[in-house]
This record gives C-alpha cells, structure tokens and sequence, in this order.
C-alpha cells in the first residue's frame, strides 16, 4: 500500500476533491493560538482528528461515504517539525479508495500546502504504518457534538463550550478567509484518550474544532 510522506512537490496525478465534516481536538486552551499564527499554549502540540467524506473523488475514484482520522504529536510547534503520526483508514474502503486517501492524507496530488494534509505531512519526521479499520465517527458541525472511535486505538469526544456559571452553551467561531483547511470552524469543547497503538495521549476538555470541509488538490474551495 502507498504510504509515501513528505512528496509535496512532484506534479499531481489525480485531482481529488471532496465535501465532508471534521472534529479536530488538541491540546491548546479553547482559541488555539496555531489558528491564529501564534505558538501553542502548552508549548508542544498534541493532536487527534476525524472527518466524515460525504461526497468525493479522487481522480475516477469514489471517496463518498468514507472516513478517516489521525493521531499527530509535535514536541513544539507544529512549523518546527520533527512531529510523530498514525493514520487511520476506513475499513470499507478498497484497495484503490486506501490508496487514494493516503496519497490525499500525505499531501500527494496536490498543490504546494494548499492543505493542511500537505502542510502537516511536511512537518512528521515518523509516519507510523497505516492502520486500516473500523471507524465509528459522528459530528453535529451546528450543534457542535461528536465522537470518533478507533477501537483499540482512540476514543474522542466533543461538546459544546459551557459558561462557568450558569452552564449554558456558549458559541464561538473562528474565521480565516484565506486558511488551508476551513473557512469557518465552530468551536468548542473535546477530550481524547488514546487506548494502544504507538502514540500516547490524553486531552481533557480542549480545543474542539468542528468544522464543514471542502477542499480539493488545489487547497480549500471557497464560495
């Protein structure tokens, strides 16, 4: 199976595209500085992620209906490199949907970090082998909801921002018109628990990013 990090230059072979959701949870306090070009908060960063494809391809291929997710630890800031990941792939997919989605996870078949795959993919000196398996993964992009289930590897769990006094839900945004994974992303609030597998962590009651995707080999496509 394909599993080549850090190509981000060779000429693309395949446009790929895609509409889907994620929910990103890491170790920063709830606005995450790295959203904001700033350093992270607790000086390293931690990282587990998931996205539901709705609908996509990549060159003839089918991605609709898949889901992938990742596990990302860098010791400083993300720019700094030298970061660690485990990717994970959706079971149901095949040998060619497999193939693609590494290739669009490790920032191949598409322009020079116009996505946050190529930029990350950039960054990981130790790509651990890919893991294909069930993956149980639900978020509510408005409500601000979700879970991701790795079984054997993570669980993640997100919920809304709640005020310390009177425990209503509070909602918050972040905008970035000229980001390289979303145009706006609701926050709020997510723990991760990695259960085996080479990479350890535990967040508590971070950084949630929920967010509605489209992105594409050329970066994300806006309007």
């Amino acid at each position: 199976m394909l599993w080549r990090p850090h190509i981000l230059m060779e000429v693309a072979v395949a446009y790929w595209e895609f509409t889907g959701r994620e929910l990103v949870n890491c170790t920063c306090e709830y606005g995450c500085p790295c959203q904001f070009n700033a350093l992270p908060d607790k000086g390293h960063c931690y990282a587990v992620a998931g996205i539901q494809i709705d609908q996509g391809r990549h060159g003839e291929t089918s991605l609709d209906g898949l889901k992938i997710g990742a596990i990302f630890k860098w010791p400083g800031a993300i720019h700094e490199g030298n970061g660690e990941a485990l990717a994970f792939v959706d079971e149901a997919a095949d040998a060619a949907q497999s193939d693609a989605l590494l290739r669009i996870m490790t920032g191949q078949d598409t322009d020079p970090f116009a996505t946050m795959f190529a930029v990350y993919a950039s960054t990981v000196t130790t790509m651990h082998p890919p893991v294909f398996t069930k993956i149980d993964f639900d978020v509510d992009v408005e409500g601000r909801t979700g879970r991701l289930s790795v079984p054997g590897y993570v669980e993640m769990h997100g919920e809304p921002i709640r005020n310390k006094v009177s425990g209503q839900e509070s909602r918050a945004q972040i905008v970035l018109p000229a980001g390289f994974e979303y145009e706006v992303a609701d926050i709020g609030s997510a723990s991760s628990r990695t259960t085996g597998g080479p990479m350890e962590l535990a967040i508590d009651q971070k950084y949630g990013q929920f967010a509605n995707l489209h992105l594409s080999s050329h970066g994300v496509v806006r309007g």
